[in-house]
């Protein structure tokens, strides 16, 4: 092509959309159930999103300002497709369609139909339809509302110019708000009155509870907080709050009333950005609980599965353990691999650690080992006690160290508090029906229990016998990718947005990790590099794995003219599983972001 050839952009590919089916029904659309014929003329976002996951809220509150911008042109679905057995219920899905204020209409898919017509391999991911029904872009991971909304504002002049817009109100229907004190309540603590301090997710606040845990004394921080969970006793008697959606942390005096940031940006933390500094100066990433232990603010940094720490003193926060990967990995702090820590409670020499997307009990001792009390990975969960080695929790949030040494957990997913002995190595369950526990605190020699799906606090006796429980144990219902033996090429597909290039200023703007369970999955072509695609070599004594990747890819503005453009970090971690037979395909591509044609 010669300069003076007009430019013309690329045609983009016809593929019809896939129909919207899912067993659960319909959600946010006053009980009408939904066609992609009833949307035709309106520019439509689904969001593949299960409500465990950490990195599919962070793109729920992405898309906030995207879908309130473009109310008239854009309907965004959200397709609930479960990884945890939990989160096929259809009520756990009205519940955390409210808990996380999801204002667009839902698809609840327990059975995975949508997900596998539209051959979606992760959480969270984001596909485009136009107005004329026909798929134009899809996007994995976090960090797209910029390159959507480019897109959105594309299409939206192209279909005006057509006439195949439709302006106007979308089908959402706001459900009826329900009167209870509490709702969704996350963490508690136990105050020097003897009043409890709960933090009240949904209504984005503090309560204080008198010591019936019933009655409202007081509610703290309105309109400071964004969905508030964990809480810790400072040694001057303050509490320090983790206020995850803000990606901060402050500290709120009991006594005063006073609220006071001490961590955090406002921003959430992506790849490249400093991990140590002055606390007001670096970004947090979805900080879930926190507890005092060994002089400093123990912070479960659930955004980027690591634990941080932050020094009240010397008004710094550091990385204290986590790679960023997700996984489970034990070993030496600084290469232990979470997945999404969410519950936190310190002893004098541990700080156990519940890792929810592990389905797992860990701990940290102060020589800055981690090692795990119960779980195995990602994809296996359960309800079975027993011996730790095989026992199974199901996405549990909360830890509580019991007086005995033994310690409580908070077994979300199970609706059950269990009970793990490092004496005996047994686990054994307390309680059960609550309905999604989310932490417990210790008063009186009785237990405390967050119920969070109940919107209440519930007080238990620790029963000196356990409660029998029928044993359960499950791996996720993701269909197995089958793959050939021998040699499979891994392509993660990566297209810069329109108006963005790779930014390159600085060395290679793409990172690839990939490992697998078990390891010996993988003969060959594990490990982190630079390149988006990797040969691996699968082991042929081996016939079922999952394969875990981890990608990430930088974009700036394409701007000659801006010294400084707006640059922006796309990343995601897959785990795929595999089934290897000889029909198997020989290239697995896995889109991080792409447009169809």
């Amino acid at each position: 092509m010669n300069d003076s050839t007009p430019a013309t952009p690329p045609r983009r590919a016809r593929v019809r959309a896939p129909e919207l089916i899912g067993k659960g029904g319909w959600l946010n659309t006053g009980g009408d159930d939904l066609t992609l014929a009833d949307l035709r003329g309106k520019i439509v976002l689904l969001d593949f999103w299960t409500f465990c996951c950490v990195n599919c809220l962070h793109v729920l509150d992405e898309l906030r300002e995207l879908e309130e911008k473009h109310r008239d042109t854009l309907v965004i679905v959200g397709v609930h497709s479960p990884k945890f057995v939990h989160e096929a219920e259809h009520q756990a899905v009205v519940d955390a369609v409210e808990r996380y204020e999801v204002h667009h209409p839902v698809l609840d898919d327990p059975e995975l139909a949508t997900w596998k017509q539209y051959a979606v391999r992760a959480w969270p991911t984001l596909v485009v339809i136009d107005p004329e029904g026909y798929v134009v872009a899809q996007h994995a991971g976090e960090g797209h509302a910029n390159a959507i909304r480019t897109l959105v504002e594309e299409l939206e002049a192209e279909h005006e110019a057509k006439g195949t817009l439709r302006r106007g109100d979308g089908p959402y229907v706001a459900p009826e708000p329900v009167a209870t004190d509490l709702r969704f309540p996350g963490k508690a603590i136990l105050l020097p009155s003897g009043n409890l301090l709960v933090s009240d997710t949904t209504r984005h606040q503090l309560v204080e509870l008198a010591a019936d845990g019933e009655t409202v004394v007081r509610r703290i921080g309105d309109g400071v907080f964004r969905e508030p969970q964990g809480l810790a006793q400072l040694p001057d008697g303050r509490i320090v709050v983790a206020d995850t959606v803000n990606h901060a942390l402050r500290v709120f005096d009991p006594e005063s009333g006073a609220i006071e940031l001490v961590a955090g940006t406002g921003k959430q933390w992506w790849q490249g950005s400093p991990t140590s500094g002055p606390a007001l100066d670096v970004d947090l990433s979805s900080p879930w609980d926190v507890a005092w232990w060994q002089g400093k603010v123990w912070i479960a940094m659930a955004g980027v599965h690591q634990l941080w720490t932050y020094d009240p003193e010397a008004g710094t926060v550091e990385v204290a353990a986590g790679t960023t990967n997700e996984g489970l990995v034990d070993g030496p702090a600084a290469e232990a691999w979470f997945a999404q820590p969410s519950g936190l409670s310190a002893t004098d020499d541990r700080l156990w650690i519940a890792d929810s997307e592990t389905s797992s009990l860990r701990w940290i001792d102060p020589e800055g080992v981690v090692r795990t009390a119960v779980g195995t990975g990602l994809f296996d969960f359960g309800h079975r006690d027993g011996a730790a080695g095989q026992a199974l929790f199901q996405h549990p949030l909360g830890v509580t160290a019991l007086p005995d040494g033994s310690v409580a957990v908070s077994d979300t997913y199970n609706h059950a508090l269990r009970r793990y002995d490092p004496a005996t190595g047994e686990v054994t369950t307390l309680a059960t029906d609550l309905r999604e526990p989310s932490d417990a605190v210790l008063v009186d020699g009785d237990i405390v229990v967050v119920e969070s799906a109940r919107h209440r606090l519930t007080r238990l006796r620790l029963p000196e016998e356990a409660v029998r429980v029928e044993a359960v144990a499950h791996r996720t219902k993701r269909e197995a990718t089958e793959v050939a033996p021998g040699r499979l090429r891994l392509d993660v597909v990566f297209q810069a947005p329109t108006g963005q290039k790779l930014d390159e200023r600085y060395g290679p703007s793409t990172r690839l990790l990939v490992s697998s369970t078990p390891p010996e999955l993988l003969l060959g072509g594990e490990g982190t590099g630079t390149d988006l695609f990797r040969e691996l070599d699968l082991n042929p004594e081996l016939t079922e794995g999952v394969l875990h990747v981890s990608a990430m890819a930088a974009s700036c503005d394409d701007d000659p003219a801006n010294e400084y453009p707006a640059c922006h970090v796309h990343q995601q971690d897959w785990g795929v599983p595999v089934k290897i037979t000889p029909t198997g395909i020989a290239r697995l591509p896995l889109i991080l972001a792409g447009m169809d044609g």
